[in-house]
């Protein structure tokens, strides 16, 4: 659900018409960064939640120094994630309502218009299903079942 928005920042960097405005294509290095930059930590913040459902998630990897085979606090988990799916649900929201009401800044073709709309459609859904995420972690963590049981080795 990440990944479509990402490309498209990839897009905009590549100067690749239809992404973004004739003004973002003619950017400069600056710009460049950042958009490589929040495509990386984006896609890294998305990568980390598999960690609410996996096995890895529940302890940490062996082969990290001093910390490897110690369990993870859930809240050490929870609480990160439960902020990301916030602050997520937050931005991505008031994006999209505010070109609901507002429209798109000037500048934008219509075909520049459809392309980032479904870019970023799917991250309508990623905060409340990240929150999900978090709450059955919490819960599975939680319950009491489990607790003593070995985690499963990948």
């Amino acid at each position: 659900m990440i990944l479509p928005s990402g490309l498209w920042r990839m897009g905009v960097m590549l100067a690749i018409p239809g992404f973004g405005t004739a003004e973002a294509r003619d950017h400069g290095v600056g710009l460049d960064l950042y958009l490589l930059l929040l495509f990386a930590v984006s896609e890294a913040l998305g990568l980390l939640t598999l960690g609410l459902v996996q096995s890895w998630g529940e302890s940490v990897p062996r082969w990290i120094p001093l910390l490897g085979g110690r369990r993870i606090p859930p809240h050490a988990a929870v609480v990160p994630a439960a902020l990301g799916a916030l602050a997520c649900t937050g931005v991505v929201y008031y994006f999209f309502l505010s070109i609901l009401f507002a429209g798109f800044p000037p500048g934008h073709t219509t075909a520049e218009e459809v392309i980032l709309t479904v870019c970023y459609l799917p991250l309508l859904a990623w905060g409340p299903l990240l929150g999900s995420v978090a709450y059955a972690y919490y819960r599975r963590r939680t319950s009491g079942q489990g607790q003593d049981a070995p985690t499963p080795s990948p």
